[in-house]
């Protein structure tokens, strides 16, 4: 099942679409933290940012947070979505084994649906 399912992307790299995501979904958890921020500014009527800015890309942080919700909610099933949140989002990073302990998964399954998750969340962003 799983090389039916990869065989739709052909010749790619997969540590190089798996390096992708991963910097994506690092980058997504600061964003969406920095969303948060700037609601609870505004919320307190500040308007203008509290630290000094460098950069003043803030249209295409909003979007790309709310693309990488809308691949992690849309595109991937719940043990899916589990694995990558448990695995790349949580505020301690996780080893693999005792994440497929965790969830009751066998070794292969689990890194079958951990390389299924990846490779959906890169074809939702586009990346491949």
């Amino acid at each position: 099942m799983l090389v039916s399912q990869l065989s739709l992307f052909p010749d790619i790299d997969e540590k190089k679409v798996r390096s992708l995501v991963v910097k994506e979904l690092k980058l997504y958890k600061a964003l969406k933290i920095r969303e948060q921020n700037k609601k609870e500014l505004s919320q307190s009527g500040i308007s203008k940012n509290i630290f000094p800015v460098l950069l003043q890309n803030d249209t295409e942080n909003h979007f790309k947070v709310i693309h990488m919700e809308r691949a992690l909610n849309d595109s991937l099933d719940s043990i899916e979505r589990k694995i990558i949140e448990m695995k790349y989002l949580a505020s301690e990073r996780q080893n693999d084994i005792n994440i497929y302990m965790e969830l009751g998964l066998q070794k292969t399954p689990y890194y079958e649906k951990k390389k299924v998750a990846i490779f959906q969340i890169a074809s939702s962003l586009g990346i491949i």
